[in-house]
């Protein structure tokens, strides 16, 4: 059986590149990991760097309240314009979420993660919740449960995690001193009164560290969250990685602050500074002499449903399941066929011989270049007036390696040129394809699918290489084919550092 397309027109990566994980010298992310270990998270698109450009999840809202204040959260429950944590355009019962989930499950069998995230906390909305993850056990146990919590009540709930196999949990972890999370929640809501300031993020901190002990002692994997906020907690994260995994956290998910003012938070709202690309990496490459660390998340919404970086949320809205005929049974069996098929292409693929940056002519002096990638399902797919977002790639003599992603915005208009329709939003003072390169930098090569001659003039006379020599090729394989191009040229000597390549 060949890989599946898992969404409309993207091509599925074919065998013989690098691991999502990294080539050359590059360490697999999970590679300290025990293989019982790995088999739980191979197909599962928020833990595995690799699986998720295969594997698909998706959320449902089922809790709405929560019992804590953060200042970075604004929860929006008919909303479908903003795509950030928080946010759903519907609230749904336990019973209409098990029928959302059996129809995307038979609508897109490489769906293999349920997980309530909200709008609100999970945990503050036990009854839901617990409910909610009964019934999926019953009736669609080939589904991986997955939770995400701000940890305030996760202690009182670990025996009913366990009970329903839920092997997956997410904890939200911004600090582990009162005093940096009295600058991050204003209050909390604990048993029956709110608490404010240092003593709310006293608490806090205290059961969220509870509970994470106690899940990992009962062999529950546990990924944390942390939201990275410039002057708050950006130095002080470090210490977190170091604790969350000395009790036993195997991911550390390190995640720049959204703090836009349209989506009325509190930082939104006072101005607080967003973190640069670049503020992000230096972190998460701090932290990672530490632990794992996740690069490839995109802060889901409470109600995403797809891979990641893509919401297919719209086809499945309560009015279009409730007339869907879905014979699970069925489905069920088309899901493990191919579930089994990516499963074993992949592990051929970790198995192949890939090229090393030293059988490819690389110096091992050889600066670091950061490559900006328009792809899709591990390959290089998208036309870059199509992308809304590009994938952030390091070619080095280690290898090559995931750095993250930046959100761009649907400037193109559809034409071949694409870019003579450059749109200008009316008051702004640069356009969405200039605003697009803006977010770029940093980067000094550009592998898209295809680009029109404007974008291309501009990425250049932006210090950015375009190239669209590579489509449809795996994404690792042409970031070292480029890389080893640009060591052609001599333009890799550690001279000439931070240098943009034209």
């Amino acid at each position: 059986m060949e890989l599946p397309v898992i969404s409309n027109n993207a091509p599925a990566a074919e065998g013989g590149g690098c691991s999502s994980s990294g080539c050359g010298t590059a360490p697999d992310a999970l590679g300290h990991l025990p293989d019982h270990i790995r088999a739980k998270v191979q197909d599962h698109p928020c833990y595995s760097e690799e699986a998720h450009h295969y594997f698909a999840r998706m959320h449902v809202a089922v809790a709405p309240a929560c019992n804590i204040q953060c200042n970075y959260c604004n929860r929006k429950y008919d909303c479908s314009n903003e795509s950030r944590p928080g946010v759903v355009s519907e609230l749904l019962t336990p019973k209409q979420a098990i029928n959302k989930v059996l129809a995307v499950a038979a609508a897109i069998p490489q769906m293999t993660v349920l997980g309530i995230a909200g709008p609100g906390d999970p945990l503050a909305n036990p009854a839901r919740t617990f409910e909610t993850f009964e019934q999926l056990s019953a009736r669609a146990p080939d589904i991986k449960l997955c939770v995400s919590t701000n940890g305030l009540t996760l202690p009182q709930y670990v025996d009913e995690i366990a009970k329903h196999n839920i092997d997956h949990v997410t904890i939200t972890i911004n600090c582990v001193d009162p005093e940096v999370g009295a600058k991050i929640y204003p209050w909390i809501f604990w048993e029956n009164k709110r608490i404010f300031g240092i003593e709310g993020a006293r608490i806090l901190i205290e059961q969220q560290q509870k509970g994470l002990q106690m899940l990992t002692d009962r062999g529950i994997l546990v990924k944390v969250n942390s939201v990275l906020i410039p002057g708050v907690n950006d130095e002080h994260l470090k210490e977190v990685s170091k604790i969350v995994k000395a009790k036993g956290a195997f991911l550390h998910n390190v995640m720049p602050l959204i703090a836009e003012p349209e989506h009325g938070t509190y930082y939104g709202i006072m101005e607080q500074p967003e973190p640069t690309p670049e503020m992000l990496q230096d972190l998460q490459d701090a932290c990672a002499g530490d632990m794992a660390m996740m690069r490839h998340c995109r802060q889901c919404r409470a109600d995403a449903v797809g891979l990641l970086g893509e919401d297919r949320g719209d086809e499945f809205t309560m009015d279009k399941i409730d007339v869907m005929d879905v014979d699970y049974e069925a489905a069920m069996v088309r899901r493990k066929e191919v579930h089994d098929s990516i499963i074993e292409q992949l592990e051929a693929k970790r198995g192949s011989s890939a090229p090393k940056v030293e059988e490819v002519g690389i110096p091992a002096d050889s600066r670091p270049v950061l490559m900006a990638v328009a792809g899709k399902n591990g390959v290089v797919a998208e036309h870059f007036g199509h992308a809304r977002e590009f994938l952030i790639y390091e070619a080095s003599p280690a290898g090559v390696r995931f750095i993250g992603h930046r959100k761009t915005e649907l400037y193109c208009g559809g034409m071949d040129a694409c870019g003579d329709g450059d749109i200008v939003d009316e008051g702004a003072t640069e356009s969405l394809l200039e605003r697009n390169i803006r977010i770029l930098e940093g980067c000094e090569v550009v592998l898209c699918s295809k680009i029109g001659y404007e974008p291309w003039g501009k990425l250049e006379a932006a210090g950015i290489a375009p190239n669209g020599e590579h489509a449809m090729e795996p994404i690792e394989d042409a970031v070292l084919a480029v890389y080893k191009e640009i060591a052609a040229t001599g333009k890799l000597s550690p001279a000439v550092d931070n240098k943009k390549v034209a």
